[in-house]
């Protein structure tokens, strides 16, 4: 059943989602500074391209009050757009019985996508 859903995701939009992740991710590793967030980029996009049958959960590693900083860096720079756009996406499809696991998805996608630092992907 994940590969029927990640298979419809990608034609209907999941492969552009995840090509512009992969894309912001590029752009963003070009400087020392932002390669911290391309990674976070590139960790978006794997999620993207196939997010059924994987789940997002807290990472346990210590990264101190880096971490913290670079998720309100990341908050005010894109990420509440990302999250908004992901939470309209997922009521829109919500709005039929048909589009529930696709807008289920794009709800999974906000809680990464808002605040991505101290996020792992997992298989579920």
């Amino acid at each position: 059943m994940n590969l029927l859903g990640n298979l419809i995701w990608l034609i209907f939009g999941g492969f552009l989602a995840a090509l512009g992740y992969l894309l912001g991710g590029l752009v963003l590793c070009i400087t020392v500074i932002g390669i911290p967030f391309g990674l976070q980029c590139f960790k978006l996009a794997a999620l993207v391209i196939w997010p059924f049958g994987k789940k997002v959960v807290s990472d346990s590693s210590n990264t101190g009050c880096l971490g913290v900083v670079f998720n309100v860096i990341w908050l005010l720079c894109g990420g509440l757009c990302t999250a908004f756009t992901h939470i309209i996406m997922g009521l829109l499809l919500s709005i039929t019985i048909i589009g529930l696991p696709w807008g289920r998805q794009h709800f999974k996608l906000v809680e990464v996508s808002l605040l991505p630092f101290g996020k792992k992907i997992v298989a579920a």
